[in-house]
């Protein structure tokens, strides 16, 4: 049966949920690589598959080369119009999500390898997501005794949307089975939409479920006991070096040049006065008008400037568990501690009391 998401709100818990907002965020070449190799091996042309991308061949063997997903996409649209009619989006899709195994992903997959749990893996996964090449934003939620990841693909409709959500998930299946050693077995899976004209017989034999479809949200099942096995490549050591790696490389691409650094840097004083457009627009010597425009020509906004700045410092200050999560309300300029804590959940899945009592105490110790 497909999930109202009204009741996924009121009924179950959100166990892990992706940050990101939309799915154009900066990424390196692999994926492209992949899937412009996948479209040779099936009778196409480099030149047809990147055409719109932007790209030349020489881009997809530079791995310092860094894209965004819109160029990405544009490689997917030329596999969908000229393989689709022939193989059908669908099929597609769950084929070619099967080739993007563990190390596909270079040290991101490492982690989610070597995490202690497959929740370790999936809450990992859910917080360096943008190290990924997904374009479905991930939510994870428990329910009982069942998980279920939900994948919302905003913006995008037809055979590219059911090519996409079928990579994506193939893909996830493939990361999660890889790292637990077996399939997943899922229970069940709706798909947003309708059935495809061409059929799923690719979904079928990969999931081992009969998909369902005409769901308000694509949404694919597994027993949430799962979420508590031990993981047999598990090693706090390797994780803890791949997460200290992949939040590097996350920082330094989530740089920002132009008016967003001077943003940035204005959100960055904990001063506890209120951050707000208006305020920051001024100490710019700018109408507020004028910002606006500025960020949106960098492909970005004062919103999600904000809550990445908040949630950075957020973290930190709670990691030295020296303050309470109302004093660090306070100083990051929030009028209530209710309004921190909302927006705390929002980024993370987790509240700021919750997320101190488990970071906190390797804080201290490592400053004895």
């Amino acid at each position: 049966m497909p999930v109202r998401p009204s009741a996924i709100l009121e009924h179950v818990q959100v166990f892990a949920g992706s940050q990101l907002s939309h799915w154009d965020f900066p990424r390196n070449t692999a994926s492209a690589a992949l899937m412009t190799e996948f479209g040779c091996e099936n009778g196409l042309s480099v030149t047809d598959l990147l055409e719109g991308s932007g790209l030349s061949e020489a881009d997809l063997h530079d791995h310092a080369r860094t894209i965004v997903g819109r160029q990405e996409l544009a490689i997917a649209t030329n596999l969908v119009n000229l393989l689709g009619a022939e193989v059908g989006a669908a099929d597609l899709g769950v084929r070619l999500g099967s080739s993007y195994h563990v190390g596909s992903f270079g040290i991101f997959g490492f982690a989610c390898l070597t995490s202690s749990t497959l929740g370790d893996t999936v809450r990992f996964a859910a917080r360096y997501y943008e190290l990924s090449y997904g374009f479905c934003l991930p939510t994870v939620t428990v329910d009982g005794p069942v998980a279920a990841l939900r994948l919302d693909l905003p913006d995008l409709t037809g055979p590219v949307a059911e090519f996409i959500v079928r990579r994506d998930l193939s893909a996830i299946a493939q990361v999660m089975a890889e790292s637990l050693g077996s399939p997943v077995p899922l229970t069940a899976i709706d798909f947003a939409g309708p059935m495809p004209e061409s059929g799923d017989v690719a979904a079928r034999e990969a999931f081992g479920v009969t998909p369902g479809y005409e769901s308000p949200v694509t949404v694919a099942s597994w027993p949430a006991a799962m979420l508590d096995q031990r993981l047999p490549q598990a090693s706090d050591i390797s994780v803890a070096m791949c997460k200290q790696q992949c939040h590097e490389l996350l920082e330094r691409r989530r740089q920002r040049t132009g008016v967003a650094l001077r943003v940035r840097e204005q959100l960055a004083s904990i001063d506890g006065a209120p951050h707000t457009i208006a305020g920051v627009a001024q100490k710019l010597a700018m109408s507020e008008r004028t910002l606006r425009r500025r960020l949106a020509e960098e492909n970005t906004t004062f919103r999600d400037l904000a809550d990445e700045v908040h949630r950075v410092l957020a973290e930190e200050l709670l990691a030295t568990g020296a303050l309470s999560v109302e004093d660090i309300a306070v100083r990051l300029g929030y009028a209530e501690a209710s309004s921190f804590i909302a927006a705390f959940k929002r980024w993370t899945g987790t509240t700021p009391a919750r997320y101190q009592r488990s970071v906190a105490p390797h804080a201290r110790l490592l400053t004895v």
